[in-house]
């Protein structure tokens, strides 16, 4: 199984998702200056702080969860322990989950339909140049134990 898989070593060469983010945050500050802003309010604004605050908790919890579990947290290395308790057990991906909410967080905040456009891109190109690498690499490594977890977790909510 694992010499089929051409992630069962590790699921990416280089850091791509951190690369991605960043470069979607930048997009979405670009096209912020650009765009006209969406009609702003008081509950748009307050949304988009608990969601920017959602969003940097949700990637500080699971990166303290990863590192206790004394596996990878950057996405091009091995993982060594399949990790299925805190915010894992409400999502398969709440790093990237937790982008997205920063991303839609600044939306808000900045009522700018260029963050939010940004966040939308960012679902799509985590999923293609990430998740789907990552879990092909978790399938290789845990097998039966991954196919469990991958059963009852969905992969974004």
């Amino acid at each position: 199984m694992a010499d089929d898989n051409p992630y069962a070593e590790r699921p990416n060469r280089h850091p791509l998702p951190p690369l991605i983010f960043f470069g979607c945050v930048a997009l979405g500050y670009g096209l912020s200056q650009v765009l006209p802003p969406m009609p702003a309010s008081q509950v748009l604004k307050a949304a988009g702080a608990l969601a920017l605050g959602a969003g940097l908790a949700l990637v500080m919890w699971a990166s303290l969860t990863l590192a206790r579990a004394q596996t990878a947290v950057l996405p091009h290395h091995p993982a060594r322990r399949l990790v299925t308790g805190g915010p894992f057990a409400l999502s398969r991906n709440p790093i990237y989950l937790g982008e997205v909410l920063i991303l839609s967080g600044l939306a808000g905040i900045e009522a700018s339909a260029g963050y939010a456009a940004a966040a939308a891109l960012l679902v799509v190109l985590v999923t293609r140049f990430a998740i789907v690498r990552e879990e092909a690499h978790l399938a290789a490594r845990f097998g039966k134990a991954w196919k469990a977890y991958a059963g009852r977790v969905r992969r974004w909510l």
